[in-house]
């Protein structure tokens, strides 16, 4: 019995230092989000009255403003990585409906709703399709969705003649609707822009979704263990193509704000921006070999990633060391991943 009593506390002590690991693992993003915030606050430049750039309302909101694209972009992949998938189109895809929203009502004289709620269809068909020939197919999503890239690019050069579309306000033929115009306006007093709003619904409905529905439990279920989960029943190829269906939908409405906020639609819209939210979805935690993951996490990303751009901009920080920091930021976030526990 003594040898017994003996033995436990040194096999629990594993278990509790891979409790620990874990939940440092699990919450990563948020880790990375405060350190990089308090290092802003730190290096933030002044002004005459001694205030802290960084920290003031406008400056605060106008970095939740320019995630918010990117963001809502990177909502759709997180459900996309999460069953092991990867979508390089979603960049091409926001180029697409944002010329899509212009062309539609400039040049076709169609309303706002009926502008978005068609643009908003063609993302999801867009992505259904991909989803369709990942799982019924058998093609790898990264040669699909690369196709796609290209496929939704052309579409965009097509649809637009490879010129930018301007959208100008009013009643009269060649105009859209002053209601489409509030995508780049501030509400609650001036203070909110409208693109943070839509980001926060999105996000919060992503999670609420995620967290209650069963499908949610087929995403990991597949992300974990893809031969296993069909052997238990799981529809996989239905959750794959849902994925990649949720994933164009968020893609075209980040292509809808994009349109409203610069009051254009050009082909060359969104070049990149793929890249960009797959850095967010991996810097909040999610495992791009699928099964672990989630949107509160990918949410954190993207705002370290905004935090970072936006004090790294504010102390005129050359662009191409930029770009070397954020590299740095992502390898640091996947390497990381690498050393996570698996159980």
């Amino acid at each position: 019995m003594s040898n017994q009593t003996a033995e436990r506390p040194s096999a629990a002590a594993p278990r509790k230092r891979a409790g620990t690991a874990e939940t440092l693992f699990r919450f990563q993003s948020f880790f990375g989000l405060v350190a990089v915030f308090i290092a802003a606050v730190i290096f933030s430049p002044r002004d005459d009255e001694g205030q802290i750039l960084f920290l003031t309302s406008d400056n605060l909101f106008n970095i939740v403003r320019a995630v918010s694209e990117i963001g809502i972009i990177a909502v759709g992949l997180t459900f996309v990585i999460l069953i092991g998938g990867i979508d390089l189109s979603v960049g091409s895809v926001l180029g697409l409906a944002a010329v899509g929203s212009a062309v539609l009502m400039v040049e076709d004289g169609l309303g706002v709703w009926a502008t978005v709620g068609l643009v908003l269809l063609a993302g999801v068909v867009f992505g259904l399709l991909q989803g369709t020939a990942v799982a019924l197919l058998g093609v790898q999503a990264f040669i699909v969705t690369l196709a796609g890239l290209q496929i939704a690019r052309g579409l965009a050069r097509m649809w637009s003649g490879g010129e930018t579309v301007q959208i100008s306000y009013g009643d009269g033929p060649g105009q859209a609707p002053v209601l489409f115009s509030l995508l780049g306006e501030r509400t609650f007093g001036g203070v909110v822009p409208i693109p943070v709003l839509i980001f926060a619904v999105v996000a919060v409905a992503a999670i609420l979704f995620l967290r209650t529905s069963a499908y949610s439990r087929h995403l990991y279920a597949i992300g974990g263990n893809e031969k296993a989960a069909r052997l238990s029943g799981v529809p996989v190829n239905r959750v794959k193509i849902i994925a990649f269906g949720i994933a164009g939908f968020c893609a075209a409405l980040a292509g809808i704000v994009h349109a409203g906020q610069l009051n254009a639609g050009s082909p060359n819209d969104g070049i990149a921006y793929e890249l960009d939210g797959i850095a967010a979805v991996v810097v909040g935690g999610t495992s791009l070999a699928g099964g672990r993951g989630s949107v509160i996490g990918t949410i954190a990303g993207a705002l370290l990633l905004g935090i970072l751009n936006n004090i790294l901009s504010l102390n005129s920080v050359n662009t191409d060391l930029q770009l070397l920091i954020k590299g740095l930021v992502i390898v640091a976030a996947a390497a990381l991943q690498r050393l996570r526990p698996t159980s």
